[in-house]
Order: structure tokens, then C-alpha cells, then sequence
């Protein structure tokens, strides 16, 4: 999508931090995200629904998905096969791997090639600040025991993990990457100031929040967000995600606390 002269919202990070400001740019590109994968219905229901599916209706980011199979050679359209050696388990091969990222390289430039992998480079805010102001990026998704080593050393400019557990395969990871960066774009949430408020954002866990009834079952929201004083009430959220944070992830607060 290309606009011709608009005022945007624009995310910029600053040591992995969010920063907003607005600007007027003569040209606006959506970001660009193609999925390899073995079973690409699977991301179906993630990207159908909800803000990434209301981001792509507005133009803002396009995700392609590519079936593996179609970039094999074999009549059988195989995508895998056994290890050298003794070990149990199947092989993503080099080949279709190897064709597919060149035939979309051949079509645009990418910032990064990622490998959805249990050992890589573990994903949280500052990663998903930083990538979510890429243009293009590729995703691969891993499946079996994994992909032919020669991938990785050749093709793959990162490797990214959500967290420190193994899954049958990339795909679910590939869909927590994309909504983590997708959310962070100008134009997806319906506040575009909402992004810089959440969990991790600067370094702190969320404060609680409350809606209504003021009152249920004698449950009652503090006082102090019913008083009006915006320097008072902000001061109490900023104490509560100290407080949150210390107890919740004592890690961060103390990285935190040695960094003031």
C-alpha cells in the first residue's frame, strides 16, 4: 500500500523502547511478512480474526504464506529426510528451503530471514520494537527434528525462540512473532498510543486496571482512579508497576533498580 502525502504515526526505539511522534511523509509502505511453512492452514484462525486481520483489511501489513511443498523438486513433493547418522527423527532438507527464499529474494529485498527456533535468540519487547520497523521479512517455520544445519549457516540471518520449550513445530511461534510485531504498527490498535503502555514497554510490568461496575460483590476499584487527579493517579499506576514488577519478575526489577 502507498499513500501520497498523509500525517502518520510514526514508532521510533530508543535502547528497545517505544517513542511516538507524528510526521508528515510523502510515502507510507505497509510491512511486508511471508511465512515458509509446512502447514501453512494453521494460521488460519490467527490471522483471520481480531487486530491482525483488521491490519491487513487496512493495508497496513501483508502476510503471504508459503507451502514448502510447492518449492520441492521431489515427485512426491518431500520436504524431509533422515539424519546422517545414527538419530531419531526427520530433516527439513536444504533444497526446498533454499528455493523458496530465493525465488522471494529474487522478487524484493528482505531486512531479515528468521528461523523460528527453540534455541535462538529469545523474543520479548525491545526485539518486537526493533522488528516491527522492518519492511520485509521472512519467517521460516521449522518442523520435525528440525532444519539441515547449511540452512542455518547460509540462509538464516536470525533465529528467534519464544520461550525455553519445544513445540511440534514453528508455525505457533511464527503467529506469537507476527501479532507481537503487527500490534506495534501505526494504524493496527485503535489507540496508536496504546503500544507504549503495555507489559515491558519500559522495562516495568503493567499496573492493574479497572472497568465498571465501581463496585462488585464488595469488590471495589481503589479510589484514587475515581478522583480525577491525573498527576496523583498516574503516580499510583507508576508505583503499582514497581511493585508488580518486583514481585512478578524480581529479574527485570533488579536490572532495573542497578540501571537508575
Amino acid at each position: 500500500m502507498t499513500t501520497t502525502g498523509c500525517k502518520n504515526t510514526f514508532f521510533s526505539v530508543v535502547e528497545g523502547m517505544l517513542s511516538i511522534k507524528s510526521v508528515f511523509l510523502p510515502k507510507f509502505s505497509a510491512m511486508r511478512i511471508d511465512i515458509i511453512a509446512i502447514f501453512p492452514e494453521m494460521f488460519e484462525g490467527p490471522f483471520t480474526e481480531s487486530i491482525i486481520k483488521r491490519a491487513i483489511n487496512k493495508g497496513i501489513v501483508e502476510i503471504e504464506l508459503h507451502n514448502l511443498r510447492d518449492y520441492s523438486t521431489d515427485k512426491h513433493k518431500k520436504v524431509d529426510d533422515y539424519p546422517f547418522s545414527a538419530g531419531a527423527g526427520m530433516v527439513m532438507m536444504v533444497e526446498p528451503v533454499d528455493n523458496c527464499i530465493s525465488h522471494l529474494k529474487s522478487q524484493r529485498e528482505y531486512d531479515e530471514v528468521i528461523y523460528m527456533s527453540p534455541d535462538g535468540e529469545l523474543l520479548d519487547q525491545p526485539l518486537c520494537n526493533q522488528l516491527s520497523l522492518k519492511e520485509n521479512l521472512i519467517v521460516l517455520c521449522g518442523h520435525y527434528k528440525g532444519i539441515d544445519e547449511r540452512i542455518r549457516e547460509h540462509l538464516i540471518t536470525r533465529e528467534i525462540s519464544i520461550g525455553n520449550y519445544v513445540l511440534s513445530g514453528g508455525e505457533l511461534g511464527a503467529a506469537v512473532l507476527v501479532d507481537s510485531l503487527v500490534r506495534l504498527i501505526p494504524g493496527a490498535l485503535g489507540d496508536e498510543t496504546s503500544a507504549l503502555s503495555d507489559s515491558f514497554q519500559d522495562g516495568l510490568v503493567s499496573p492493574p486496571v479497572y472497568t465498571r461496575p465501581r463496585n462488585y460483590k464488595g469488590w471495589e476499584v481503589p479510589e484514587i482512579l475515581l478522583s480525577g487527579n491525573d498527576a496523583k493517579i498516574n503516580e499510583w499506576k507508576m508505583e503499582q508497576a514497581w511493585q508488580r514488577t518486583k514481585e512478578r519478575r524480581p529479574e527485570m526489577y533488579e536490572i532495573l533498580k542497578k540501571s537508575e
